[in-house]
C-alpha cells in the first residue's frame, strides 16, 4: 500500500524571529492538513536555531528558542555550532531540559565518552502503516572548541558509519539531520548509499528543489527563516518510489497583524531581562569604526589583561554603539558587542608579528564588509593595538612592543579574537601552531569586566 510521508525542516534561524510567526502557523496548518489526509508528517530543525545576538536568547541562554520549537511541535532537532560552542558547558547541558522533542546528536559526548541523557544518537519512528524510519543527527566537527568547553566531539563520518551499521537492519528509510555543511553532505551521499535523505544546515545553502547525489536527496532551507523546507516521499511497502524537495518562501506566507507585536514583545522581554546595571560612567564613551576611541582602547587593553598577553590586536568595527554617560546595563554591553566572538591567545614569532601589524595597517580594512565568522557588525573598520606602537616618519616605519624593537626570532604572546584564527585575514595568525581559546566567555564579558575594573 502506498504511503506518503512529509518532512518539514528549518535550519540556521540564528534567532532571527521576524518571520517565525508565519513559519509557526504554516507548519501547524500543514501538519493538520496531512494528518487529515492520513499522511505521515515530521517537523525537524537542523541546528543554529539559537543565536545570542538576540536579547531574549542572550537573557535565557537559548531557553526561549526551545519554547518556540516546542510550540511549533518539532519532532526532532540536532544542534549547530551556535548551540554547541557559543554557550558555557552548563548552559548547553541544560538547554533542552524542557524540550518536548527528541534531540539527535550522535557525535557529542561528555569527556568520559558517555552520552548526555538529553540526547540520542538516533531514533526510530514507526508510521501507522508500519514503515520504520530511522533518524540520525550530526553536528559540525569543531572538536577543539568543544574540548575547551568541556565536551568531547567525535569525528562525524566515523560516528555516522557506526550508527548506520547499528540501525540500517532495523529501518526501511534512513534520514540524516546534518549540521555539517554542503560539502560534507555531498561526501556522505557518495559514501553512504543507505541514507535516503540528508536535511542539511551550517553553510546556509539554498536547494530550491533539493539536490540528488548518488541516490540520496539533499535538502536545505538557507538561513534566518527565509524559507521552510519540505520533502515529500512515497513508500510502496518495499522501496521509495519517489522523493522530492521544495522550499516555501517565508515572505510569501500569510502574515497577521499581531505578528509584528509578537516579534516586538519578544525583543522587549529580552531587553527587560538584561536591564541589570553593570557600572556608572562619568562620561560618554564613543564608538567609531574609522578611528580609535577611549571605548575601543578599553577593550583592547582589557583583552590583553584578560589573556595575560604582551599585546593585543582588535578591529574597531566590533563596536556597534556608544556607551552613554550614567548607568550601563548588560543590555547596553550586549548591544555594543552582540557578536558570538571569544577572546583568544596566539603565540607567533617577532617576524610574523611585524607582518601582522603591517597587514593590519592597510587601508583596505576601513570599509571592508564582513559577514559570518561570528561577526554581527557591518564593516571591519580600522585596527587598533594595545602594547604595540607604530612610529612613522618621512622615510621609515618602526613597530615597537612595549617601547622596544620587536625581536624577529622571539616568540610573543598576543591576545586577539577567535575570528582572526578562522579566516585568512592574517595568515600568520591562522597558521599559528599554538592557540588558546576562551570559549566560555564572549568579548562582551571582557568588556564588562574591564568597565568594572575601570569605573567601579
Amino acid at each position: 500500500m502506498m504511503e506518503v510521508i512529509h518532512f518539514y525542516h528549518t535550519n540556521d534561524l540564528h534567532s532571527q524571529f521576524d518571520k517565525w510567526p508565519r513559519i509557526n502557523r504554516f507548519i501547524k496548518n500543514k501538519r493538520t492538513e496531512h494528518e487529515r489526509n492520513s499522511e505521515e508528517v515530521f517537523v525537524l530543525d537542523i541546528g543554529d536555531h539559537v543565536d545570542r545576538v538576540h536579547p531574549y536568547t542572550e537573557a535565557t541562554f537559548g531557553q526561549s528558542n526551545i519554547q518556540l520549537l516546542n510550540d511549533v511541535q518539532v519532532d526532532m532537532a540536532t544542534i549547530g555550532n551556535n548551540e554547541g560552542i557559543t554557550m558555557p558547558f552548563e548552559a548547553l547541558d541544560q538547554l533542552y531540559k524542557d524540550a518536548k522533542f527528541e534531540v539527535l546528536i550522535s557525535n557529542l559526548y561528555y569527556p568520559n565518552k558517555e552520552r548526555p541523557k538529553w540526547l540520542k544518537p538516533y531514533t526510530i519512528h514507526e508510521t501507522r502503516q508500519g514503515t520504520k524510519i530511522g533518524f540520525i543527527g550530526l553536528t559540525v566537527f569543531f572538536s577543539k572548541f568543544y574540548q575547551e568547553l568541556g565536551w568531547h566531539l567525535s569525528e562525524p563520518l566515523e560516528e555516522l558509519e557506526k550508527q548506520i551499521s547499528e540501525i540500517k537492519g532495523a529501518v526501511d528509510i534512513l534520514i540524516l539531520l546534518s549540521h555539517l555543511g554542503i560539502n560534507e553532505d555531498e561526501e556522505i551521499a557518495r559514501r553512504f548509499p543507505d541514507i535516503d535523505i540528508i536535511m542539511g544546515g551550517h553553510t546556509h545553502h539554498i536547494l530550491d528543489q533539493g539536490k540528488l547525489v548518488n541516490q540520496t536527496l539533499l535538502a536545505c532551507a538557507g538561513k534566518h527563516g527565509n524559507f521552510v523546507g519540505h520533502v515529500e516521499m512515497v513508500w510502496d511497502g518495499y522501496t521509495v518510489t519517489s522523493k522530492k524537495a521544495e522550499l516555501y518562501d517565508s515572505n510569501q506566507l500569510p502574515a497577521q497583524k499581531e505578528d509584528d507585536k509578537w516579534v516586538k514583545d519578544w525583543r522587549e522581554l529580552g531587553e527587560t531581562l538584561l536591564q541589570e546595571e553593570v557600572v556608572q560612567l562619568p562620561n560618554t564613551l564613543k564608538s567609531n569604526w574609522e578611528q580609535e576611541t577611549k571605548l575601543s582602547q578599553l577593550l583592547a587593553e582589557g583583552i590583553r589583561e584578560w589573556c595575560d598577553a604582551e599585546a593585543s590586536i582588535l578591529n574597531c568595527g566590533l563596536f556597534l554603539k556608544d556607551l552613554e554617560k550614567g548607568p550601563v546595563t548588560k543590555l547596553d554591553i550586549h548591544q555594543l558587542l552582540p557578536h558570538p566572538i571569544n577572546p583568544c591567545t596566539v603565540w607567533i614569532d617577532g617576524q610574523e608579528l611585524i607582518e601582522v601589524v603591517k597587514q593590519a595597517l592597510e587601508e583596505k580594512w576601513m570599509d571592508w564588509i564582513l559577514k559570518g565568522l561570528g561577526f554581527r557588525g557591518k564593516v571591519m573598520g580600522i585596527f587598533l593595538f594595545d602594547g604595540i606602537t607604530v612610529q612613522d616618519d618621512s622615510s621609515t616605519r618602526k613597530i615597537l612592543l612595549n617601547n622596544e624593537p620587536i625581536d624577529p626570532n622571539r616568540i610573543y604572546k598576543i591576545a586577539t579574537i577567535d575570528m582572526f584564527t578562522f579566516g585568512h585575514f592574517f595568515p600568520e595568525i591562522y597558521r599559528a601552531e599554538k592557540k588558546d581559546f576562551d570559549m566560555a566567555h564572549m568579548i562582551r564579558d571582557v568588556m564588562e569586566w574591564k568597565l568594572k575594573r575601570t569605573f567601579s
